[in-house]
Formats: structure tokens, sequence, C-alpha cells
């Protein structure tokens, strides 16, 4: 099972970016309503395995992903063999406190990770949820985020337009893409400094997107293929055109590292420091004792 530390690490990634519409709509759904996602295609015993895992129960709000919603949305990025011919993934919607952000956990979901879940959520609109996505065996996750947004817009009486959830799709697939050649966590920020970028400067023409996305890359040491280069510059320019509150983005940024601040201080946060020190003195000890006993029997 992963899970981001405390819930920070995932909130930085996705703080950039906060869709207007969804966020006043989201005070309808109160802190603490929870409503489940399961792929159509599990069997009943698969279902009961996975509601058990996730406390849940046929008294909760359920609703199903069917295979066809799944590529409906991610048909257009991804060859239909990829996606499948059955609805697996299953997840859970928890609103959270106004405030607190994202923070996503998944179990046996070995190609999406929580960030690239974390970022395509927020473009899609979704804010302020503990998210857990899971499956009875070891699937891509691709489809799961079909299954989120739908739960969110049931739960908090939202429409989000189509067009939002398409390039929320299309980033998680790129993400993904991205993470194969460069590694998950460098495309994961990658995504969410751009949309953090986007969000503080002026940039207005496709000339002043690609500069932008090619100094980010540079930062954090990602050399983009032309290929990839036009693909973000092309997603972006889509992005854009979306109904965006920056200065919301701006607000969101500055409270989640404001918590990253106070966590980096916390006596957890000091714990888990701790707890690596101690396991590589003891790892150094050990490792001193064996040339020690070595050096010992030859001698003798």
């Amino acid at each position: 099972m992963k899970k981001i530390v405390a819930g920070v690490t995932v909130s930085v990634l996705i703080g950039a970016g906060v869709m207007s519409s969804p966020s006043s709509a989201a005070a309808d759904a109160a802190p603490g309503d929870i409503i489940i996602t399961l792929g159509e295609d599990l069997s009943d015993e698969e279902r009961e395995t996975v509601l058990s895992e996730m406390d849940g129960g046929e008294q909760d709000t359920i609703i199903e992903v069917t295979n066809e919603e799944e590529h409906d949305y991610l048909g257009e990025y991804i060859p239909a063999a990829e996606i499948g011919s059955n609805a697996i993934s299953s997840s859970q919607i928890t609103i959270a406190e106004a405030g607190t952000g994202i923070d996503v956990e998944t179990n046996r979901i070995n190609y999406v990770t929580e960030g690239m879940y974390a970022n395509a959520l927020v473009t899609a609109g979704v804010e302020d949820a503990d998210i857990y996505v899971t499956a009875p065996f070891e699937v891509s996750g691709t489809g799961a985020l079909t299954g989120l947004i739908k739960a969110y817009e049931i739960e908090t009486d939202v429409d989000i337009p189509e067009d939002q959830k398409r390039v929320a799709n299309e980033e998680l697939v790129k993400t993904g893409e991205l993470s194969e050649n460069h590694g998950t966590e460098e495309a994961t920020e990658l995504m969410a400094r751009i949309k953090e970028a986007i969000g503080e400067e002026d940039v207005e023409t496709e000339e002043d997107l690609r500069n932008l996305i090619e100094r980010i890359a540079d930062e954090i040491g990602i050399t983009l293929t032309d290929e990839e280069m036009d693909g973000l510059v092309s997603l972006f320019e889509r992005m854009q055109d979306l109904d965006i509150d920056w200065d919301h983005v701006q607000n969101q940024i500055s409270q989640i590292r404001d918590n990253i601040d106070e966590w980096v201080s916390s006596e957890e946060a000091q714990g888990f420091v701790q707890s690596i020190l101690d396991f590589f003195s003891e790892l150094i000890d050990t490792v001193r004792g064996w040339f020690e006993g070595s050096g010992s029997e030859s001698g003798s």
C-alpha cells in the first residue's frame, strides 16, 4: 500500500491548479461525506473484497463505472488494448475540510501514482478531498480517474465541463508517458510547476508557453524531445482556455506551503528523520562488526 507522507507532498504537487466553478459549489458537500466508485466488471467476491478494504458497505453511496466510460475519456490518448475490456479500478472520495487540499492513497495500482492522480483531479476541478484508489489485483489505474470525477460531481452536485474532464484525463496520460522517460517524481513535478508558473507569469503566446516549459524542464533536469514539448504545449494551451481562478490558485499554493513548513517542524517529521538516522547508525555498526569479526578470525 502506498501513501504520501502526511498528505503534504501530494498537496504540493496539486496546489498549482484549481478550477473556479467547482470551488464554490463544493460547499454543498459536508466534510466527512463519502462516495464509493466500483468498476462495473468486478465479480461479487471482488466487490465485497474492495468494499471491505474501504470499510464500505451497500449502505454507502455507491456508483458504478463502466468500461465504456473509460474508453470514452481515455480512448483519444491511449490505445484501446491498454484500457482493456473490463472496468476494475475502484475508489473512495471523502470530502475534507476546506483548504486542506487533496490527499491520495493507492493500493495495487502499479502505474498511476498518487501525485499523478492529484494533479489531474485538480485540473478537473476537484479540491479538498481524501482519495483512495484500489483494485482486487494489480492494475494500471488509468481508468480510476473517470470514476473519481464522476463521484465528485455527484457528491458535490457540480457539473464539471466535458473539456475539463478530457484535459484532466489527457494530463494523467501525458504525465505517465513522461514518467517512463524521465522518472515519475520529475514528470509529476514538471506538470505541477508549469501550472504554478502559468498562474504567476504572463503567458500570452505559444512561444511564451514553450519557453516557460523549457525553462522549468531544465531546472528539474529534464531534456524534453520535440514530440514531448509539442504535446505539453498543446495540453497547456487547452488548459489555459479553461475557467481557472488563478487568484485562488495562488492562495492555495500559499496555504500548502504553510502546511509544509508546519509539518517539517512538527514532532512527527522530526521523529521520521530521527528514525532514518537511527537506521543508518545501526547499519554502520553492523557492518563495522562484520569487519572486526573477520579481522579477529584471521589473526588467530
